[in-house]
């Protein structure tokens, strides 16, 4: 369980982006993921239509920060970074579980031993498909997929060797952090904005952001139940193997099949609550944190706006005292056509969002809809073998 290997499905972009990547493999050791990024490409910006590099979590936050920070892309949705990988809490379940050892039977040990393996798997899958996402947002995006950052974190063969922030550097994010937020709520509830379109998307993401977090609360409990539900199974289980192996049992074959059944129905809920986790919770999270970096662009062009009329402002000023009109008039106009340009762009992004979140949601749902029959039929199909086979038995 100290490395684990795994191979990505291919992500199919649309045929014209002539970008296509995806993480082919991962090797997840104690304290890092390593990500093998392939990439098949037909633009002339690359050196070879094909390649592969190996990259950690901090290459993908680097890349998130650098984009986010370049001012031409002011008026994008930046596609959300992947969160940070952490698998602290299955090796903790599983450290605990060995220190519980003589305190179990060697079946229930080994039972509780694979669900713990299985809960760690999953939680790899899932790390994975976030990395894959985030740089198919970006390889997807007709301006993103030139950026030459994202062109170096695809094709430069050694180790990016990134710095992470020092703490001064963090505490100064934080800092920023606190002061963007006051900044965005008194820009909220001064800044009136000229466009009804951007108004109601204001209020719309803002709802929105907030019934994502109540999904995911309920959809985290749902997941969690099917957990506990599976780690019944195995008491149970265990406990028939005990009966069964007691001397002078008439029902030990009897019992030692139903215990079977017991670990079969285990395996069954533990799927379930892995897809609904995956295909389920992970989606609603991911839309949590794209619906924010929404929310962010919204912000940038009200401090665009507040620019613009601050610039007239000034020009009325300078005319005012006859000075400075020209430079003035300069500052106006370069405002202007920063503002205008911005929400442009904006309305561009936000109406492609609308159509790639209901698409999203359509595919993972249907896909999650589809685990959900394969495995109530198998569950099905199990329960009528075991009843014909305890019938048999009686």
């Amino acid at each position: 369980m100290e490395e684990e290997r795994i191979g990505s499905d291919v992500v199919d972009l649309s045929g014209d982006s002539h970008l296509q990547v995806d993480i082919s493999d991962a090797l997840s050791e104690k304290d890092r993921v390593k990500f093998t990024v392939h990439t098949r490409t037909g633009l002339p910006d690359f050196q070879k239509p094909e390649f592969s590099v190996i990259r950690l979590h901090e290459d993908f936050i680097w890349l998130h920060d650098v984009i986010q920070e370049n001012p031409d892309y002011a008026g994008y949705i930046i596609p959300p970074g992947p969160p940070k990988p952490d698998f602290d809490a299955s090796r903790e379940k599983l450290q605990r579980l060995g220190e519980a050892e003589c305190q179990l039977t060697k079946e229930e040990f080994n039972k509780m031993k694979q669900e713990l393996e299985a809960e760690y798997l999953a939680t790899f899958k899932k790390t994975v498909a976030q990395h894959e996402v985030f740089l198919s947002r970006l390889a997807s995006h007709p301006i993103f997929k030139g950026d030459r950052n994202l062109h170096v974190f695809l094709e430069y063969e050694q180790e990016l060797n990134v710095r992470g922030k020092n703490k001064k550097e963090r505490l100064t994010s934080i800092f920023s952090s606190f002061q963007k937020t006051g900044d965005e709520l008194l820009l909220s509830n001064t800044q009136k904005d000229v466009d009804d379109f951007f108004e109601g998307e204001k209020s719309f993401l803002l709802e929105y952001h907030q019934l994502l977090r109540e999904s995911c609360i309920k959809t985290d409990k749902m997941t969690s139940t099917h957990k506990a539900l599976a780690d019944n199974y195995i008491k149970l289980s265990s406990s028939l193997i005990d009966i069964a192996t007691l001397d002078n049992t008439s029902l030990k074959s009897f019992l030692s099949k139903l215990s079977e059944t017991f670990e079969k129905m285990r395996r069954i809920e533990g799927r379930v609550a892995n897809d609904e986790d995956l295909k389920l919770s992970d989606c609603l999270r991911y839309h949590m944190r794209e619906t924010a970096a929404a929310k962010d662009l919204l912000y940038r062009r009200l401090r665009c706006l507040a620019n613009y009329e601050n610039a007239n402002k000034e020009l009325d000023k300078a005319r005012a005292r006859n000075k400075d009109v020209a430079i003035m008039e300069t500052r106006q106009h370069e405002a202007c056509s920063a503002f205008e340009a911005m929400s442009e762009k904006a309305k561009e992004e936000l109406t492609m969002l609308k159509q790639r979140r209901v698409q999203h949601f359509q595919r993972t749902l249907v896909e999650l809809a589809e685990l959900e029959v394969k495995h109530a039929k198998s569950h099905a199909q199990m329960l009528r073998q075991t009843i014909g086979m305890l019938r048999a038995e009686l």
